[in-house]
């Protein structure tokens, strides 16, 4: 069995129990490069192969699987955050199924959800944004017409913009361009829960020149919404003349 495990944002302690399990009993490790977090590593046993992906390519990383499944070792391969966001972890598991390897996925934090935390804000105020659109700027990645970063900012939604941060200059002209106003806030995340966090904050026409010089330059999420530091109607969920069916209403 191959295990593919989310290793989180980066804090070891924000892997998942039975990721953290995995790579314990792993046989074989392959991690994703620079992207996880090497503490994560030290849990693994002393006697483990451990593999850096990105120095692999995906029929590379397809043999390493295959021969340890053929003597019989577990394999664990570690992504970054959760796996099915940015992960390539499609063409993996096809490549898999197609040689009859059996496989399951342990999802993990992502790093927009890290960003959250660190920013100490919710995504999702009544009144502001009900909608989270997890997108990225095309790069040597294109991203479909209709999914255009200037065509999602017409939803005024919260955004988060994953790797992006090298045309943040780009990536506000697009958003501008798709209806959010100048003063729109913004912050930019760098390695949420790592211990080189760094956070940026700012609205739409100031964060170029706030980024400038901050030492930004990769894995960083971009955060885009109205919920930076609005004011917000309080949830029905907790208010004293809402009834529900835990709860009667108290006035």
């Amino acid at each position: 069995m191959v295990h593919i495990v989310g290793a989180g944002p980066g804090d070891p302690e924000l892997i998942t129990v039975k990721g953290r399990r995995y790579l314990e009993e792993a046989d074989v490790v392959i991690y994703a490069g620079s992207l996880v977090n090497p503490a994560l590593l030290a849990v693994c046993r002393e006697d483990a192969v451990i593999h850096n992906s990105a120095k692999m390519t995906l029929d590379e990383v397809i043999a390493v699987i295959e021969e340890a499944e053929a003597a019989g070792k577990m394999t664990v391969r570690l992504h970054t955050g959760d796996p099915a966001i940015y992960g390539a972890i499609q063409e993996q598991m096809d490549a898999m199924a197609k040689k009859g390897i059996a496989y399951d996925v342990v999802p993990g934090v992502s790093s927009f959800l890290a960003a959250a935390a660190a920013l100490r804000q919710e995504y999702t105020l009544p009144g502001i944004s009900q909608t989270v659109i997890i997108t990225r700027q095309p790069g040597r990645t294109p991203v479909p017409e209709r999914e255009q970063l200037r065509a999602l900012a017409a939803h005024q939604s919260t955004m988060c913009i994953f790797l992006s941060i090298t045309m943040l200059e780009t990536v506000v002209a697009e958003l501008i361009a798709g209806g959010y106003a100048e003063d729109t806030p913004i912050a930019i995340v760098q390695k949420a829960s790592w211990p080189e966090q760094k956070i940026v904050r700012g609205t739409l026409a100031t964060i170029v020149a706030k980024v400038e010089g901050a030492q930004i330059d990769r894995t960083a999420m971009i955060v885009v919404s109205h919920c930076l530091g609005a004011d917000y109607e309080l949830s029905r969920l907790y208010a004293p003349e809402f009834s529900h069916m835990f709860r009667k209403a108290s006035r």
